[in-house]
């Protein structure tokens, strides 16, 4: 009944031999997995997945091959891991009319909202749930998990529901793109391509059909002429916006990337979350452990590289406007004094974001970072790269 699945994996580009598709099998027949969606997952990724690399197209042809799993209940997922429910189960989520939430008033700023979490958590001895104090779940509490606030810390919750937390406490892992996808990466090259500058360079290598053909009729004899290849000498730095809200566009980005890499032999990747910050990252796996300095990036390249962010610049303001603001860590600059300097560092800088242009409105955040940019931000559409092209020419 697998076999379908080993048919996703295989169409994905996951290399999966047969031997590593017997280990799954067999682990399943000796119950290692069993009424847990989850532990299912992990194990058929643990036994198929051999290279990091491949983590986000595993996921596709899992979500492929097994649509509607996840319906089992978090009840039945619950007694599967034998955990205590007392402190696990988070009831169902409070929803609440546009009144409710209107209700909902923010503590009044950034350093309030830090001192009130401060507070809570000198003086909080236990767990809470519900309520619009205490640092819980549900409710309406400023700190916590699974309620609603217009302005707060999460606390304890998986991902990101209204895209309202000031600051997340708990440590998100964050996979690298996948640089080799294909499909829909024509029209970006395409759209890319306007950006080459040609240069000549390395050993007379390449076949110079024209000079050649001229060569051979002048002399009356074949008079092979060969010269340098062509190459193209543009130099991209590429900082990329991973997790949180930037997961629904994991797709396009990787479309983006792909066409990039292929496009510009000088291209330098980096990471980041919402902001530039101190520091930015190759791999993600890594990204707390073998950060690269902001620093180290300014003063390694020069003026005459090219800066492309691509994210969608939606986060809370203090990120851009705050010390201490970043959503995962305490930094000590606000984001806008690096973002200042990459585009003084850059002259030829460009905001590439995901977002539908008619949608910016929403996010006060993207229109702070396209004024510290100059308007150089475009959508990630065909004609917004070609129109962005234009701005880093």
């Amino acid at each position: 009944m697998f076999l379908p699945f080993l048919d996703h994996l295989r169409r994905e580009g996951v290399p999966v031999s047969l031997r590593e598709f017997l280990t799954f099998l067999q682990a399943l027949e000796a119950g290692l997995a069993t009424h847990d969606v989850e532990g299912f997952y992990h194990l058929a990724r643990t036994a198929m997945v051999k290279d990091e690399r491949h983590l986000d197209r595993f996921d596709r042809a899992f979500a492929a091959a097994f649509k509607g799993l996840e319906s089992l209940t978090a009840e039945d997922v619950l007694q599967a891991l034998d955990l205590p429910a007392d402190w696990l189960a988070k009831l169902a989520e409070k929803h609440l009319t546009e009144e409710e939430r209107a209700a909902v008033q923010a503590l009044g700023g950034f350093d309030k909202l830090m001192e009130a979490l401060k507070q809570r958590l000198d003086e909080q001895k236990g767990r809470h749930q519900g309520g619009n104090k205490w640092i819980g779940t549900t409710g309406t509490s400023p700190f916590g998990a699974y309620g609603y606030n217009p302005e707060g810390v999460r606390i304890g919750q998986e991902e990101s529901r209204h895209r309202r937390a000031v600051k997340v406490w708990d440590r998100r892992e964050f996979r690298n793109l996948d640089d080799r996808v294909e499909i829909g990466t024509r029209n970006i090259k395409v759209a890319l391509r306007a950006l080459r500058r040609w240069a000549r360079d390395g050993a007379a290598e390449e076949l110079d059909l024209d000079g050649t053909i001229r060569a051979t009729a002048e002399h009356g004899w074949l008079d092979v002429q060969t010269r340098p290849e062509r190459r193209n000498a543009v130099k991209v730095l590429l900082f990329l916006d991973v997790g949180g809200s930037m997961d629904p566009h994991v797709r396009v980005m990787e479309e983006l990337f792909s066409a990039a890499k292929s496009e510009f032999r000088h291209l330098q990747p980096f990471y980041f979350h919402n902001c530039l910050y101190e520091g930015v990252w190759r791999d993600n796996a890594r990204r707390w452990s073998a950060q690269v300095p902001t620093w180290d990036v300014l003063r390694s390249h020069g003026p005459d590289w090219k800066a492309i962010f691509v994210g969608d610049a939606a986060m809370s303001p203090y990120e851009i406007t705050h010390p201490g603001g970043a959503n995962e860590h305490w930094n000590k600059e606000a984001g806008q004094v690096w973002l200042t300097r990459a585009a003084e560092q850059w002259p030829g800088h460009l905001w590439i974001n995901p977002v539908p242009e008619s949608g910016w409105g929403y996010s006060p955040s993207t229109a702070m970072i396209a004024r510290l940019f100059g308007g150089r931000m475009v959508p990630m559409t065909v004609e917004g790269i070609a129109r962005g092209v234009k701005l880093l020419r």
